[in-house]
């Protein structure tokens, strides 16, 4: 390897990197007629760069080089800006530490911030070049960073390891990179930490023991994805039109719309003729904004003057004139006032809105109330927000993935099977993709496909192609949506409040990575819905222990054991109230359960005054929570292969796991039925009674065969009505 020599006089310009197109030397495609950021530019712009994710945010595109003062130092945060973007330049392959893959921008944008914070750092400390630092200055910067201080430089809270990390690579960089520098570099026998990695330095959790991201809780995710599902079916068409009617205003009463007149004298036979038609359509005058009203008051107007809350400037434009000017107003208050007794005075948008039915369904009320401009604008911002909720929940696409969703990503419906159809919308995957990211599909339920079509609706600019919704702030929006309807406005509309909690995207990725990894077969189907990075995630599936979907599977299973368990204890304490299990499997369950209340029984009685705690009781009902199966419409109790229908039907004995597809509950003696299973098994009676009564007199085997089933059914559900009587409800 050729060791670059220092330079002993500095002329400002780079020994290995002078005159070169920044975006040609890092393989960033450009249009044609976009400007092309050279190495000595104080600022290289990659707006234009073909292929940047939606996601990244403007102000990461453009690297601000001035804000390192020490030219020195700016010259160094360029070379190495520029060689992690360009790792296979001739003169960086040779450093052994150098990053082999190009870092990507965003990542190049945070190190550029980072570093503007250290040369910062080492000017207050009176540092005048590289070669001064050393491991104490490493050590002191890192403690600078790792503490947040108040306006008095007390410490009041600690940073995230992430910030740590940053602090701690950029020192690491400067380290490995040093050969490369023209002007000034850190000494060579520099090694910060012990020659540490950044991460284990920033004391970094490894994220193995289990996924650091929470699902979203129940309290939570129910009532917020109801209200999101009810804005988005019941208020969204209707959203549609009030934002075709506010663009609609904002066209013809624009103050720069076209034709209207500058100041001039008053326009009163255009304002008599423009009142007229108020008043023989009844159409009330429009209302100004109560800021507007403040804004009156303030300049001087009378609290009780009739037309303080009239918008004159509104009824100017409407009358040809760019404006209403105070000097008017001695002649056409006369006028104005009468109209204003004859039709009144309204907010201008959903007058007239239409009845729908409450989300309780228990009354039918107008969409929405009367609105001023701005609450229009905001109620449509509240149903796209609802419209991104609904899609980033059922959906579980990435935030990066969203934002590149664009007019016209539905596919069309179809329908591989008479009466199943598949809905599908395109995006881009980002991550862990090339620039410009890998075009891909998702197959989602018709709500989610609803909320995309609505979305695309409400489009200010719906030309196919454009982005979707572009970047945006979930955080913030979620606030705004939840605090809409825990609002009087979301209430009137029966919607159930949303309890403070947190919820983001990669939540609302989590919990439906949960659900769905619950289902048989669901962990490869949400590594394949969710696209996963393949390599970690199919490999800890297939074979190694350890990997990325072995560790999910594993999270997965301990989530389902604690749900058993909850169930077996609530089973537990149906039986001690007198609420047995039906179904043939019922006596063995009611043993073991008596079994276990005898233990309890026998316990309590050497220690009178101990009160059996739940930890106690699922400690003795936890091996029979290891044998629940879920039936949908029953629970499976595992504990003998050798006994289980399914599997003498299947011919495979021997298997570990029931065939839950193939149980016949009502026949099976491992089975049993509870109060919760009644409402299945009454709705499969129903409709296997309006089969019956469907079928003509001819069809005699089918007649014979339904009505067995309608007799099973019948007795599945006395059994569980006889077994879920009390002995007080009896007396």
């Amino acid at each position: 390897m050729t060791t670059l020599a220092a330079v002993s006089s500095f002329d400002g310009h780079s020994v290995i990197f002078a005159g070169t197109d920044v975006c040609h030397e890092a393989g960033l495609a450009l249009h044609d007629e976009a400007n092309r950021p050279r190495f000595e530019d104080d600022i290289w712009d990659f707006t234009h760069v073909i292929g940047l994710p939606a996601q990244m945010a403007r102000c990461t595109r453009r690297f601000d080089f001035e804000a390192i003062t020490d030219a020195r130092w700016r010259l160094a945060a360029k070379e190495l800006v520029l060689a992690m973007l360009a790792p296979r330049h001739a003169s960086v392959i040779p450093l052994p530490r150098a990053y082999r893959t190009a870092l990507h921008l965003n990542t190049c944008a945070g190190r550029l911030g980072e570093l503007a914070r250290f040369f910062a750092w080492l000017g207050d400390q009176k540092v005048l070049g590289l070669e001064q630092l050393d491991t104490r200055l490493c050590e002191a910067y890192l403690a600078h960073r790792r503490y947040v201080l108040d306006e008095h430089g007390a410490v009041v809270g600690e940073q995230s390891p992430a910030t740590r990390r940053s602090a701690a690579q950029i020192v690491v960089d400067l380290v490995n990179y040093r050969e490369l520098f023209t002007a000034d570099r850190v000494p060579a026998d520099l090694r910060p930490w012990g020659g540490a990695t950044a991460s284990a330095v920033a004391e970094m959790p490894c994220g193995r023991s289990q996924n650091k991201t929470p699902p979203v809780e129940d309290a939570v995710l129910q009532p917020m994805l109801a209200a999101a599902l009810y804005l988005v079916s019941a208020l969204g068409p209707r959203a549609v039109e009030l934002a075709r009617e506010v663009r609609e205003a904002d066209r013809t009463s624009s103050c720069k719309a076209e034709g209207l007149r500058p100041a001039g004298p008053a326009p009163v036979a255009e304002f008599t003729s423009l009142l007229s038609e108020y008043e023989r359509t009844c159409t009330p005058l429009p209302m100004l904004a109560e800021h507007h009203i403040a804004d009156r008051l303030a300049e001087g107007w009378d609290p009780d003057d009739l037309l303080l809350p009239v918008a004159t400037g509104v009824l100017a434009r409407q009358a040809g004139a760019s404006q209403f000017w105070s000097r008017w107003l001695p002649a056409l208050r006369g006028p104005l006032e009468a109209t204003l007794a004859v039709v009144g005075v309204e907010k201008v948008f959903a007058r007239d809105a239409a009845e729908i039915k409450a989300a309780d369904g228990t009354s039918s009320m107008p969409w929405t109330l009367p609105l001023h401009r701005l609450e229009a604008v905001a109620l449509v911002g509240i149903v796209r927000t609802a419209a991104i909720t609904a899609l980033a929940a059922v959906s579980g696409m990435r935030a990066s993935e969203l934002m590149e969703l664009r007019i016209g990503c539905r596919r069309p419906p179809e329908e591989p099977v008479p009466g199943l159809t598949r809905f599908r919308i395109g995006s881009k995957v980002v991550k862990g993709q090339p620039l410009g990211g890998t075009d891909d599909e998702w197959v989602v339920i018709e709500p989610v496909y609803r909320a995309v079509e609505l979305a695309e609706q409400l489009h200010d600019s719906p030309q196919d192609g454009a982005l979707l919704f572009g970047r945006f702030a979930f955080d913030v929006r979620y606030r705004w949506f939840r605090n809409w309807v825990n609002s009087r406005s979301g209430q009137r509309l029966g919607l159930a409040p949303i309890p403070d909690g947190p919820v983001n995207l990669r939540m609302l990725r989590r919990t439906l990575a949960l659900e769905m990894a619950y289902r048989p077969g669901g962990v490869l189907a949400s590594k394949i819905h969710l696209k996963h990075i393949a390599v970690a995630t199919t490999e800890g599936y297939a074979s190694r222990p350890g990997g990325a979907q072995a560790e999910l599977l594993a999270e997965v299973n301990k989530h389902e054991g604690d749900r058993n368990l909850d169930l077996v204890l609530a089973e537990f304490r149906n039986y001690q109230q007198g609420i047995l299990p039906a179904g043939p499997g019922a006596r063995s369950l009611t043993e073991f359960f008596a079994h276990i209340d005898t233990k309890l029984d026998a316990t309590a009685a050497k220690a009178p005054k101990t009160q059996r705690s739940d930890r106690d009781v699922l400690n003795l009902l936890t091996k029979r929570a290891k044998v629940l199966h879920l039936g949908p419409a029953n629970y499976c109790w595992f504990t003998d292969p050798s006994r289980a229908l399914c599997l003498k039907l299947a011919g495979t004995p021997t298997a570990d796991r029931p065939l839950v597809g193939m149980c016949d509950s009502a026949r099976c003696p491992q089975a049993t039925h509870h109060p919760c299973h009644r409402p299945v098994w009454a709705e499969h009676a129903e409709r296997t009674e309006t089969f019956l009564g469907q079928l003509g007199t001819t069809r005699k085997t089918e007649r014979t065969r339904l009505q067995a089933d309608y007799d099973r059914a019948l007795r599945v559900i006395t059994e569980i009505d006889a077994a879920s009587t009390t002995d007080e409800e009896s007396a």
